[in-house]
């Protein structure tokens, strides 16, 4: 790991929302707070959902497919360190028994997670990410990098995020 390690995770055994994104950028590496950077922003948007909702909740968990910064890339972060799931996401789950939705954010968690079910491209599989409901909504990332995705696919702001903004409300007026 370039910058070393730095896990960041966030979970209670009271969360019913887990949100399973990539790995730490450097902003989030450095300062240990998950989703602190621009994605974290749109993230909070599309749900919502202000800081101290988000930051402050026990019913909510934050979990990364890779806990630190993996190093950057060609064309961005290197993906996830596969480790991390391996090691710790079916412990990290055994301490949060109340879960009932968990959010996958990007291909990585939905490849993980969503294993055969997930369709051939991201696309597809946001497009239909009914189909994973009620215990998965797959989603994009919220990275300022898609710009162009969500340009290209108006419909997942004009159609998913009320519908993901409605499921995520429910959670927490029951």
């Amino acid at each position: 790991m370039p910058l070393g390690p730095n896990p960041v995770v966030w979970a209670h055994p009271k969360a019913k929302l887990v949100i399973i994104g990539q790995a730490p950028g450097t902003k989030v590496h450095s300062t240990g707070i998950p989703w602190n950077d621009p994605s974290g922003d749109q993230l909070r948007k599309w749900l919502n959902m202000n800081k101290e909702t988000f930051y402050d909740n026990p019913e909510i968990a934050i979990v990364l497919m890779g806990f630190c910064y993996p190093g950057k890339g060609k064309s961005g972060d290197l993906p996830p360190r596969p480790e991390c799931y391996a090691a710790w996401h079916k412990k990290l789950f055994a301490q949060m028994p109340e879960v009932e939705m968990i959010l996958l954010i990007g291909q990585y968690a939905q490849r993980q997670y969503l294993g055969k079910m997930a369709k051939k491209t991201l696309t597809e599989t946001v497009a239909n990410y009914e189909q994973y409901l009620p215990k998965f909504f797959a989603m994009p990332h919220p990275s300022p990098r898609n710009r162009f995705w969500l340009k290209k696919n108006p419909w997942f702001e004009d159609k998913v995020v009320p519908m993901l903004q409605a499921h995520v409300e429910s959670y927490f007026n029951e």
